[in-house]
């Protein structure tokens, strides 16, 4: 208990001094915290900072996010409205880059990609999956992934043949199907739901839902 209250001390003095140091570097109308300790807030009161300190702070942080910027865009912060603008710039740097022969004689130009390993992965999963691929196995989102979209494709084949039955006006026959389909898309949102618990990040799929499967087949025989 005492080692957990000594830890939460050294890193709450730590952030007043950085809160005390960037003030410091705004101007001097404030010269310490209002918390800096119990003993000087209960004798004297620090001075708010007032407007001037408050637009010097603001056009530190304005800098600073400006410096974030690309140097096309440094200056016209407010205009940029949403992340493609970045995009936007990068890909013609790229573009140019191109043209211009920086991507010529390249180290590795012309040879075969090193596929052994990722280095995008976690270490232990790299290795992992190497051992795996070494066994001709692989892992075992991949395989559910594969029984998924396997029972996905049967399913929806099996719902179009039954909304036949519907269409014909065979009703008994279309109501003891879709309740017999609506199992099966039970179970295979269960497999899904487990999939995605174990997938990386990224690769989850979607439930499948009883309507939008219904609309979908409705738009395709419009479209046809």
């Amino acid at each position: 208990m005492a080692s957990r209250v000594a830890r939460a001390a050294v890193i709450f003095r730590s952030r007043v001094d950085e809160t005390s140091s960037l003030i410091r570097i705004v101007g001097d109308g404030v010269s310490k915290p209002r918390w800096a300790s119990s003993s000087s807030s209960s004798s004297t009161t620090s001075p708010l900072p007032n407007k001037k300190d408050t637009d010097r702070l603001s056009s530190v942080i304005d800098a600073v996010n400006d410096r974030k910027l690309p140097s096309e865009l440094r200056g016209q912060r407010n205009a940029v409205r949403a992340e493609t603008d970045i995009v936007n710039i990068v890909e013609q740097r790229i573009w140019h880059s191109m043209e211009e022969g920086h991507f010529e004689n390249l180290p590795g130009k012309g040879k075969p990609l090193d596929l052994s390993t990722n280095p995008h992965a976690d270490p232990a999963e790299d290795t992992l999956y190497r051992i795996l691929s070494r066994n001709k196995c692989a892992p075992e989102w991949v395989e559910l992934n594969k029984e998924i979209r396997s029972h996905i494709a049967e399913w929806r084949s099996a719902l179009e043949r039954a909304l036949a039955y519907r269409e014909g006006g065979d009703n008994p026959k279309w109501i003891e199907c879709s309740e017999d389909l609506k199992t099966q898309l039970r179970s295979i949102n269960d497999k899904v739901f487990r999939y995605n618990l174990i997938v990386p990040f990224g690769r989850q799929m979607f439930e499948l839902k009883w309507e939008k499967e219904l609309d979908r087949l409705n738009e395709k025989k419009v479209d046809c």
